[in-house]
């Protein structure tokens, strides 16, 4: 990565956080110039959309599934169905629900938005620790891994993750991420096929004689996920290193001194840290909203007393987002180049004839499902996030993740993830209560008669008792339907439960081991399956009343 090329975009970027109107409407027109003349362009009159309010009328907002005809017209081989140009790659993500997303890329997109949009967020990093790009050899970095399997659509176009792109394939050699340029840090091909755990620990065992200082980790729960394995499996590292091996391949020269001196720390310590291994790290790349806000701090401290966290942008695989350009640590403006946005306000859903506003028409403190249009071929797509507007730069809104667009009702009060990780950061705030992780779970009485919300948490540290109480004061607080149901009595008393600290790491353990890339593996606020939550909560030693 060339931080010539970062430090321009972001300059770029910065440039139109002042005029945000005059740069949505450029972008909707670049947009409009270039995909009016396509099958969704002719069946929706683009030709003669020239404003935002003529897009809203002719374009209902839809979700990518609503999107999916038009998007397996061009899977199936047809030209200019979404777009000009056609697209060479498919961008896949599990969603809310479970299911695939094939969201179209073509080079258009790559060019004017993605990569863009990709370099920019970059810059709050390499201007604290500008040698990063200098010494790809230092940078670890566990969310890319373009020598991964990837999967492929019928017709052959590769159907990946955005950080399974080898971006050079695109004429962009600046934008090979940090560390991927390392000669170390490739696994084997003999080794490419294993499953993401194996990869995971792969990673691991090949930064293990680094001098890392540098952790692209993206995905906090990938970020948490490392020193558990670490912890899982130094007795491997150990005998590897010593042996000079890699999944039973002869793979550097033998090193017992950097195997007993990692055996050490475990002998003196009980376990081995990361910052154990690199003594010299002082940065990780990573989300910190959501349910990481709560969890990170601890694990940052396994990483080492003066690590900084510097947030990643804000992004889903419909279209970015937002991108940091300071030390804000949760928020981010608004990625004006990228997408036209629209907002929804989320106490209630999004639907096809919403009514929306616009980026600066949105108001401080308010949730919003955000909708989002660019030169991709995504006309008033509605992501399946929810974002918090938390500020301004310039006259930008700075927003944050803030949770799925999931809703649970136990009563007809509709609980959002957003205000369910609101009420339970103030709770925790409220009864000194740290948690590695945590989720919800809807219990129903079943025939119309109510229900409750059960949360499995794993404390750092003791138990807190009084959590459940607290939380049942703030979700009354931050939910009116919430607040009424426990007033008639149609919603019981939330109920805690106490798991073993490492509960959430063994699910992500567990589906790692079942083929799961590690950046696809995320926090789920509210529990998708009965399962999986029998499985957390069979690890609990006791129910906090």
């Amino acid at each position: 990565m060339q931080a010539e090329r970062v430090l321009a975009e972001h300059r770029r970027f910065l440039e139109c956080l002042d005029h945000p109107e005059e740069v949505q409407r450029d972008l909707l027109r670049n947009i409009l110039e270039r995909n009016a003349d396509t099958s969704f362009g002719r069946e929706h009159g683009l030709a003669s959309v020239r404003t935002l309010n003529e897009l809203r009328r002719a374009v209902p907002i839809r979700t990518h599934e609503a999107v999916m005809p038009w998007i397996e017209r061009a899977m199936g081989g047809e030209p200019k169905v979404l777009t000009t140009d056609d697209p060479v790659v498919y961008f896949s993500s599990s969603g809310s629900t479970g299911r695939e997303k094939r969201i179209p890329i073509t080079r258009t997109y790559m060019r004017q938005t993605f990569l863009p949009f990709y370099h920019a967020s970059f810059a709050p990093l390499l201007q604290a620790v500008p040698q990063a790009p200098a010494e790809p050899g230092a940078v670890l970095n566990l969310w890319q891994d373009p020598s991964s399997p990837i999967a492929r659509t019928p017709q052959g176009r590769p159907h990946i993750g955005a950080s399974q792109v080898d971006y050079r394939k695109f004429g962009e050699d600046s934008a090979v991420g940090l560390g991927n340029n390392a000669p170390w840090s490739r696994i084997p091909e003999a080794l490419a096929g294993t499953d993401p755990w194996e990869r995971s620990y792969y990673k691991l065992r090949m930064a293990a004689e680094q001098d890392i200082r540098v952790v692209i980790g993206v995905n906090p729960a990938m970020v948490a996920g490392l020193p558990y394995q670490l912890s899982q499996m130094w007795p491997q590292l150990v005998d590897d290193l010593r042996a000079g091996t890699l999944g039973g391949h002869r793979h550097t020269a033998p090193n017992p001194e950097r195997a007993e001196q990692i055996e050490g720390y475990a002998k003196t310590f009980g376990t081995v840290h990361p910052y154990h291994l690199w003594p010299h790290l002082t940065a990780v790349f990573v989300w910190n909203s959501g349910l990481a806000r709560s969890y990170l701090p601890r694990v940052r401290e396994t990483y080492g007393p003066g690590v900084r966290l510097f947030p990643a942008p804000v992004a889903s695989c419909e279209g970015p987002a937002a991108v940091p350009v300071d030390g804000h640590p949760h928020g981010a403006p608004l990625y004006l180049p990228g997408c036209l946005y629209e907002f929804v306000p989320a106490e209630g859903p999004v639907t096809a004839d919403s009514e929306t506003l616009r980026a600066t028409e949105v108001e401080e403190g308010r949730d919003y499902h955000l909708v989002i249009s660019h030169v991709g071929g995504l006309y008033r797509c509605a992501v399946t996030d929810v974002v918090t507007v938390v500020g301004h730069v310039g006259r930008t809104p700075r927003i944050e993740y803030a949770g799925r667009d999931v809703v649970r009702s136990a009563a007809g009060e509709r609980l959002t993830e957003a205000v369910a990780l609101r009420a339970l950061r103030a709770a925790c705030h409220d009864t000194g209560a740290e948690v590695r992780n945590a989720t919800f779970h809807l219990r129903s009485e079943g025939d119309g008669a109510g229900g409750h919300h059960q949360v499995a948490v794993a404390f750092s540290g003791p138990p807190a008792p009084a959590l459940a109480a607290a939380l049942d004061r703030r979700l009354s607080q931050e939910c009116a339907g919430y607040a009424a149901g426990r007033g008639s009595g149609s919603i019981g008393p939330v109920e805690v439960f106490t798991v073993h600290p490492d509960a959430f790491l063994w699910e992500w353990e567990r589906a790692a081991r079942s083929g799961q890339r590690p950046p696809r593996i995320k926090d789920r606020v509210f529990l998708p399956d009965e399962e999986t939550w029998a499985r957390i909560v069979a690890t609990a030693p006791e129910v906090a009343a």
